[in-house]
């Protein structure tokens, strides 16, 4: 196992996680939303102050047990409990970092609203992406200021 603050192969960690991806790769909520999840996180926590790593993180798992396209209120705690299961295999983090990441995979669909700017950068990350299932995602439920900025500047293009 890897001492907390080492290096994270992430290569070997997708590749780990989406192999196991039970929706498979064309999936709505698989690998490829998971790349913007993480490129949104990555814009965003150069202005919120997000922990980079625990933003690289959610976006592999909060949907990575997802069972279904449509209705699976449980999947983002399932995704919680994959971390849990690779975290000292195949990534290490401290503690806090690792409790910030099992809340925001846990209650990303069930909660709007965060004030750990880790917390709500993931969010707004994954909810900038909400586009890739028909819809526009509302200023109202962003956490960070460059969210908002974002989904209303997605609001003004589609005319809103």
């Amino acid at each position: 196992m890897e001492p907390p603050g080492s290096p994270i192969d992430f290569v070997s960690l997708w590749q780990t996680v989406c192999g196991q991806f039970p929706l498979g790769e064309d999936s709505d909520h698989g690998p490829e939303h998971w790349k913007r999840v993480e490129a949104n996180g990555l814009l965003l926590a150069q202005s919120s102050g997000a922990d980079i790593v625990v933003v690289r993180l959610f976006a592999i798992f909060h949907d990575s047990r997802r069972e279904n396209e449509f209705t699976d209120p449980d999947h983002g705690r399932r995704g919680a409990a994959y971390a849990r299961e690779l975290r000292g295999t195949y990534f290490q983090v401290t503690d806090e970092q690792f409790d910030l990441l099992d809340f925001a995979c846990a209650w990303h669909t069930e909660t709007t609203h965060n004030a750990n700017p880790t917390i709500g950068t993931c969010w707004d990350a994954d909810r900038l992406d909400l586009g890739r299932v028909g819809i526009i995602p509302d200023p109202k439920y962003m956490n960070t200021d460059l969210g908002r900025e974002s989904a209303k500047n997605i609001m003004n293009r589609k005319g809103l």
